[in-house]
């Protein structure tokens, strides 16, 4: 990415997107102009939508934008933080039945580098369809994330405690490149 580039991130309805202003934070260090994307579910339990605004400068985006609106410059990088379990295994499967599903596949389609940083428990992260679901993003030429030296599952009823090591800076870095 340029020093003046476009980060589109795209935040799901976990935990960690209680505290996605650290990224926010490391990406304007690094220069980058960051638009957020949002899950309804991350709207409606996890996050500060004004607070967004204020912090990128820009509205955080939930659904299509009206006609007549200025759209949303294209990504030099994607990061997906917190993917949830929900969000990779329809997006995997082809399933793009909300916003941030049709964008996503879209951006995977034109070749954007695209960054997914899980927030899955153990139990959810052994499950069979979402391995395949994972393996499925990475053949497609996404960067999961997930497994050693990246980012372990939790426990099981462990979340509160795991989003204290929830690397937001490593997603940073695996977008720049």
């Amino acid at each position: 990415m340029t020093d003046r580039g476009v980060l589109q991130l795209f935040i799901c309805g976990a935990g960690p997107a209680k505290r996605v202003h650290e990224l926010i934070a490391l990406s304007h260090d690094g220069g980058l102009d960051v638009y957020c994307v949002a899950t309804e579910s991350a709207v409606e339990h996890f996050l500060d939508t004004d607070s967004l605004e204020q912090l990128t400068g820009h509205p955080v985006r939930t659904t299509y934008r009206r006609s007549g609106t200025t759209p949303t410059p294209q990504p030099d990088a994607v990061i997906v933080a917190p993917a949830t379990y929900n969000t990779i295994n329809k997006w995997a499967a082809g399933i793009a039945d909300n916003y941030v599903l049709t964008q996503l596949a879209e951006l995977m389609g034109l070749g954007v580098r695209i960054v997914v940083l899980p927030f899955v428990n153990q139990a959810l992260a052994s499950n069979l369809s979402f391995v395949r679901s994972v393996e499925a993003l990475r053949e497609a030429g996404v960067r999961v994330l997930l497994g050693p030296g990246e980012f372990e599952p939790h426990p099981h009823r462990t979340g509160d405690i795991a989003l204290e090591r929830y690397p937001w800076a490593l997603a940073l870095k695996s977008a720049r490149g």
